[in-house]
């Protein structure tokens, strides 16, 4: 999200000293760092003083660094009408771009979980993208079922892909990468399976 100092003269120029500010902010993460606006900045080769200006604190610096900020939907430009294959398309990118920042994403999970815990809902990695991705996969399920029940088959299908999922199938389960991706895919569909079935 751009400032309004951003938006004020110079916008091409900013706009550039911005990205570089970001791209030095996802090199320091992907080492496993939490960088400040002024490591940022130093690793930028940009003043601190222009840095603050374009964040703040280090909260904004990493949630603009964070991998999925940009990210508006998974569907792509001409999504499936069947409600299985939007929803594996989904997990396919998510997952996908999950394996791409690894790094990054395991650093910003640790740096959530460090986190104070009434500070949790402001970490970028807790902002519920990926809810909203889910959601928009199973619009077309939408009339078989109710708000409450199409809300708690996103949480679960949530709960089962994502880096969280993949640190422990990968970590704890002893999986390799592409069999944890296999079973995050599996386990979605298993549970829009098991909702659709429960209301036939």
């Amino acid at each position: 999200m751009s400032t309004a100092y951003e938006d004020s003269g110079r916008v091409e120029q900013k706009s550039r000293t911005r990205s570089a500010l970001v791209a030095a902010a996802r090199d320091l993460v992907a080492q496993g760092l939490a960088p400040t606006v002024a490591e940022a900045a130093d690793a930028a080769a940009i003043s601190r003083t222009t840095a603050y200006r374009y964040f703040p604190n280090q909260r904004s610096l990493l949630a603009a660094a964070h991998p999925e900020t940009g990210a508006t939907s998974m569907l792509g430009d001409d999504p499936p009408s069947d409600p299985a294959a939007r929803l594996d398309a989904v997990v396919r990118r998510f997952t996908g771009m999950i394996l791409e920042t690894e790094a990054q994403q395991r650093t910003m999970l640790r740096l959530s979980l460090e986190d104070d815990p009434a500070d949790r809902g402001g970490q970028p990695l807790r902002q519920g993208r990926a809810i909203g991705w889910i959601t928009e996969a199973l619009e077309p399920v939408r009339d078989q079922l109710s708000e409450d029940e199409l809300h708690r088959l996103v949480l679960a299908i949530r709960s089962a892909t994502g880096i969280e999922a993949l640190v422990w199938l990968t970590d704890i389960g002893g999986l390799s990468r592409e069999a944890a991706v296999e079973l995050m895919r599996w386990s979605a569909q298993s549970m829009l399976e098991a909702a659709l079935g429960d209301r036939s």
